[in-house]
């Protein structure tokens, strides 16, 4: 179940660092008329917060294994 867990954090963080874009148009984007762009700063928090994600997906692989192999 830690490895699924993990695969999941690791799998989002990898789409928000890569196109963190797409949240802001399922999140944002409808609050504003017209044809908007998400502004840098929140490109940026996201990008952080995909790299988190990352961080926290790999801390879960390494400690699934560990449970595994051990």
């Amino acid at each position: 179940m830690l490895v699924i867990i993990s695969l999941v954090f690791i799998g989002l963080g990898v789409l928000v660092r890569r196109k963190p874009d797409v949240f802001w148009r399922m999140d944002e984007a409808w609050k504003v008329r017209g044809d908007a762009e998400p502004s840098e700063s929140y490109l940026e928090s996201m990008r952080f917060k995909g790299f988190v994600s990352l961080i926290i997906g790999g801390y879960f692989l390494v400690w699934a294994l560990l449970v595994i192999f051990l």
